[in-house]
């Protein structure tokens, strides 16, 4: 792992900024742009620029201040190192933030939130995959539980991590494994993306789809459970997955609309 990547005289640049960067802006250019901009949907380029930003940015509020919620009365006596510090990010808080920015500019420009859900889904779940790979170089504690494996795929290390694991210890590296699983599902949602669909139907294969992933890598991570054997974190996923399930099956009938 390599939390630090280099040094310009007093600056210094750790991976997990640049990814973070990276799946705040390479996603929606490369992926929610071309899907915004295709025929079927022709939405101006002044506000697929406005939608891409707003989400990442949206995301990265979300993520933080869910964070230090969850996490009060660790965070609590270093509000403001924590609240601009370097780690300290949830998944669920980032995709509830980026929602909100999402719609709010989506309903100011008077566009369908469900057309414009459905051309970003597959850049949502790119962006989750490119956090993980800098989760995974800058060894930030979203790892696993102790892994008594000798594989690296499923044992590894993260003496020099920004959260180190202990001498000697071995843990499962969710983040590979979660970037294994992102990636067909980024593919899927964009095959999916790319025909007409009516409006929330793809968001819904989003929800259902990653929901799933995150309860399975759940039961090898470090997060306590909370009830019936789960974590939080599984019980948002199981929630997603059923608010998944309802919208693919109320929107896959319904009318295809395009942007005004």
């Amino acid at each position: 792992m390599h939390p630090v990547l280099f040094h310009i005289g007093n600056l210094t640049f750790y991976s997990f900024g640049l990814m973070a960067a990276l799946a705040l802006l390479a996603p929606g250019f490369a992926i929610a742009w071309p899907l915004l901009r295709c025929q079927r949907v022709r939405i101006a380029d002044e506000l697929t620029f406005e939608v891409i930003l707003t989400a990442g940015f949206g995301g990265f509020a979300g993520a933080r201040v869910y964070y230090l919620i969850q996490h009060w009365s660790a965070v609590k006596s270093g509000f403001w190192g924590h609240l601009f510090g370097g780690i300290g990010f949830t998944w669920y808080g980032g995709l509830i933030g980026g929602f909100v920015a999402v719609a709010l500019v989506t309903r100011w420009r008077k566009v369908p939130l469900g057309l414009m859900a459905n051309c970003v889904a597959p850049a949502i779940a790119l962006g989750y995959a490119i956090g993980r790979v800098g989760c995974q170089l800058a060894g930030d504690g979203d790892y696993g539980k102790v892994s008594h494996y000798h594989s690296w795929l499923l044992a590894m290390a993260y003496p020099h991590g920004t959260v180190p694991t202990l001498p000697g210890v071995r843990v499962y590296p969710t983040p590979i494994y979660e970037i294994l699983l992102m990636l067909p599902i980024v593919w899927v949602l964009y095959r999916q993306a790319r025909q007409a669909r009516p409006g929330w139907y793809v968001f819904g294969w989003f929800l259902v789809l990653s929901g799933a992933e995150r309860v399975l890598i759940e039961f090898i991570r470090r997060n306590p459970v909370i009830a019936l054997g789960l974590t939080g974190a599984q019980w948002l996923s199981v929630a997603s997955i059923i608010a998944g399930i309802m919208l693919i099956v109320t929107t896959r009938k319904k009318p295809i609309v395009a942007a005004p």
